[in-house]
């Protein structure tokens, strides 16, 4: 007689039956890199700004889009004040200091309220991601909005993405939201390069160092979640000064500190995904 074929679990038939998603990754670039960190206020699209500008002094190919459709910063950031150019298919990233750049902010007036349903933000990203002329990037880098939403999961599910960077001071209020985003991103299958510690530490006038929102969080968090923890970047006056004046510090000042330590990640950056 026949051997009777082994009754398949339920688990293995959902299993066989499951389709991965395809995701592409974005026309005219390489690697995508998305900067998160699932709360606002920490710094997440000036660390954007600088950390292109730096992987741009490693010799790299580099773009930013500015994927924070509620709270675009990348224009006022990259001094950018034009409408980009478009054929009738396809939109021009605006290129300025030698980085190509696409943000919803070039699109609106500046002080226009994004009053938008999800499906809408949805409707955006995938613009940006298939209908903007990229053209031979080495890194595009994705300022994420806070949260874990649409934009995130339209991401993550949709498009190819090469590593996610997570951004935090080391305050607990902020490794909360932080710990919701790594567990996102692992779920969703996104490979986490590392968390930075941002706005970590201040040294006065007395060259004394003061850890204004607490010391070690985000390597302790890094440690707990296994993940390679990047570094700690200062607070400078500098940063928020040449950044609101539409030259981030890294373009700004060579020279400056704080430039060394975005070139020094860059440099780790283009190590580990290449």
């Amino acid at each position: 007689m026949p051997k009777e074929k082994p009754e398949l679990s339920d688990a293995m038939r959902a299993k066989m039956g499951r389709k991965l998603p395809t995701k592409n990754p974005i026309k005219g670039t390489k690697f995508t890199i998305a900067i998160s960190s699932a709360k606002g206020g920490v710094g997440k699209s000036t660390f954007a700004t600088n950390l292109a500008l730096a992987l741009k002094k490693v010799g790299c190919k580099v773009g930013i889009l500015d994927a924070d459709i509620y709270g675009p910063s990348i224009p006022k950031m990259m001094g950018i004040d034009e409408k980009p150019k478009s054929d009738g298919e396809k939109l021009e990233p605006i290129n300025k200091y030698d980085i190509q750049c696409m943000s919803i902010g070039f699109l609106t007036d500046q002080q226009t309220p994004m009053i938008w349903r999800g499906p809408m933000v949805t409707s955006a990203i995938r613009t940006f991601t298939q209908k903007v002329s990229w053209k031979d990037l080495d890194f595009i880098i994705v300022d994420m909005p806070p949260g874990t939403g649409d934009t995130q999961l339209t991401f993550s599910q949709e498009i190819k993405i090469d590593g996610a960077i997570i951004i935090s001071t080391p305050q607990e209020v902020a490794l909360l939201d932080v710990k919701r985003g790594i567990k996102m991103f692992d779920k969703l299958g996104v490979k986490i390069l590392g968390l930075v510690d941002n706005m970590s530490y201040f040294i006065g006038d007395d060259n004394k160092r003061y850890n204004i929102f607490g010391e070690g969080g985000v390597k302790k968090t890094a440690a707990e979640f296994k993940k390679d923890f990047l570094g700690e970047i200062p607070i400078s006056p500098d940063v928020g000064l040449t950044s609101d004046n539409g030259k981030p510090i890294v373009e700004d000042n060579p020279k400056h500190e704080i430039t060394k330590i975005f070139v020094d990640l860059a440099d780790k950056v283009k190590k580990k995904i290449q």
